[in-house]
């Protein structure tokens, strides 16, 4: 089981003890003369409800556990055992992020249940691409005062997620820091490490002229562009209870991100996977030229897929060219892959099998050009 850190920080500090104004002291012993009694709580923390919510999350760190998972609760670090996972020759692979200002729509709907979800996700699909399985992950839970309901709601969510990609929730730390965050407001971030056999890493090397890619369909806007996100909210003056194909907007804009993890390891042992690229920040424009070599770049056919009503409101609404549509979000595809064009049939056939929307929407071509990515067609 996992261990996890509570940490309380008080961040106003009081003036010197010398000049407190409720409290005297001689400098021999430092003898109190007078002052009232102050504790902890008093300045803000409270330290009983950090340990309640450690004991609340107990049950869903725990149905996380795999092999190679070491320790409980309580520890001052979370402990993996490399070995027990039977890699040969293990690359480490680790990324880190949060879920961005998605966070203040999910407080202003008053819906936890998910955003600890989009955390791991944001982690995870970035270990993924590089051919790793994901081993274990952390989070950081940041708040003012500390909700204990609330908390444990967003941390069941993140072991939720651990447990969509088979990750062991290995530690995390919850910190209570008043006068730091807005009332109701908090904080999350997450750290995730995997491990790839070396000679199986995807970098990107592989890729050729005459290469098909692939598109996997997002669950929405996923856990990037919410700062634009929010202003088209502002400045139309959008209720969040809209109805939005069979939806309301709010619920449309807070589905949680997809996990890629279990279909594309599957994939990974049947077919070869030449190129991956995560659609987070960027959009396509950005992202998929990460993962090309020098001499090729992509042609895309933005009429393969068609665009998801959650995107056709941002841009209808906003309104948000297309260009800059393309660059700021995923537009309905989480994650492209780049193939061999005789592995497009069987590989759609196996990820189908595995719960994902699979659309062939571009190629590999030889050549430079100013931007590694050529659009074909508009979005529709």
């Amino acid at each position: 089981m996992p261990s996890r850190q509570v940490k309380a920080r008080t961040v106003s500090a009081p003036a010197p003890f010398f000049t407190h104004p409720t409290s005297r002291f001689t400098l021999r012993g430092m003898t109190k003369l007078s002052s009232p009694p102050i504790s902890y709580r008093d300045a803000g923390v409270d330290v009983d409800a950090g340990a309640n919510l450690v004991e609340r999350i107990k049950p869903a760190a725990k149905a996380t556990h795999r092999p190679g998972v070491i320790g409980g609760l309580g520890g001052f670090g979370g402990l993996f055992n490399l070995a027990a996972a039977n890699y040969r020759d293990p690359i480490l692979v680790s990324s880190t992020d949060g879920v961005g200002t998605k966070l203040k729509l999910a407080i202003e709907l008053n819906h936890h249940d998910s955003i600890g979800i989009d955390l791991v996700a944001m982690c995870v699909n970035d270990v993924i691409v590089q051919g790793a399985e994901q081993l274990f992950f952390l989070d950081y839970f940041a708040t003012g005062a500390l909700d204990v309901d609330i908390a444990t709601t967003v941390i069941t969510s993140i072991a939720a997620g651990c447990e969509q990609a088979h990750c062991a929730l290995l530690g995390g730390e919850t910190a209570e820091m008043p006068d730091m965050y807005a009332p109701g407001h908090y904080d999350l971030a997450g750290f995730c490490v995997g491990a790839v056999e070396a000679a199986r890493v995807i970098d990107g090397s592989r890729i050729a002229a005459g290469d098909a890619i692939l598109g996997l369909s997002s669950s929405g806007v996923h856990s990037n562009g919410y700062s634009l996100v929010r202003k088209i909210i502002a400045c139309s003056n959008a209720r969040l209870d809209t109805n939005l194909d069979g939806r309301s907007l709010g619920m449309a804009l807070i589905a949680p991100t997809r996990i890629y993890v279990r279909a594309l390891l599957a994939a990974f042992q049947e077919f070869e996977i030449r190129g991956l690229a995560h659609i987070t920040g960027g959009g396509i424009t950005d992202n998929l030229p990460r993962v090309l070599p020098a001499a090729v770049h992509a042609v895309i056919d933005l009429k393969a897929w068609r665009l998801p009503p959650v995107f056709r409101w941002l841009r209808d609404t906003g309104p948000i060219e297309e260009t800059e549509l393309l660059r700021t979000f995923n537009c309905g595809l989480g994650m492209l892959l780049v193939v061999a064009p005789s592995a497009v049939s069987g590989l759609t056939r196996l990820l189908a099998e595995h719960g994902e929307t699979v659309t062939q929407v571009g190629r590999i071509v030889a050549g430079t050009r100013e931007r590694a990515v050529e659009y074909l067609g508009h979005l529709d």
